[in-house]
């Protein structure tokens, strides 16, 4: 039972306080990625997964970290965004990883259009006194990609082996 409790909170949860951490103050702490790894090395061990399954899953992280990076120094993301894509990637595997990345790119994509809309217009007097609001509106200031890929990880989840391996009937009342 807590080992499907954990399967259902930690990873959400994680993703959800990166997404939430990106959009208040445009950065995503190491500590967010570390603890996700961390997650997934535990219930990987407590879940049975095999060393070979755990290898892949690595190499798939590392794959997405190598390209995050490119991305990063070519100016495209953010370095805490590369992180969080391949501490996600580490739960996702190969199996669900391309579709993680095509889901984070479209919800980024409206994401920075929706932005780019919202800084044509003046910022509301209610929100003027707000640094995050401030933040978001300005221009100069890049588009907080942890929500992008925090919801394309939590669309992917719920079809991921972590997910299927609960026993929902013990939830049931």
């Amino acid at each position: 039972m807590t080992l499907d409790i954990a399967r259902l909170l930690i990873f959400p949860a994680l993703m959800a306080f990166a997404a939430v951490s990106d959009f208040l103050t445009m950065t995503i702490s190491n500590r967010i990625s570390l603890l996700l790894i961390v997650g997934f090395i535990v219930l990987a061990a407590l879940g049975g997964m095999s060393l070979q399954a755990i290898t892949m899953h690595v190499v798939a992280a590392l794959v997405v970290l190598t390209f995050g990076f490119t991305f990063f120094a070519m100016g495209w993301i953010g370095g805490g965004d590369a992180k969080l894509a391949a501490a996600a990637a580490l739960w996702f595997g190969f199996e669900h990883v391309t579709m993680y990345l095509i889901y984070s790119a479209l919800v980024g994509g409206l994401l920075t259009l929706l932005l780019l809309q919202f800084r044509q217009w003046p910022l509301p007097a209610s929100l003027i006194s707000q640094e995050w609001a401030q933040r978001l509106h300005d221009r100069k200031s890049g588009v907080p990609y942890g929500i992008a890929l925090a919801i394309g990880a939590l669309l992917i989840y719920p079809e991921t082996e972590w997910m299927k391996a609960i026993d929902l009937s013990r939830f049931a009342g």
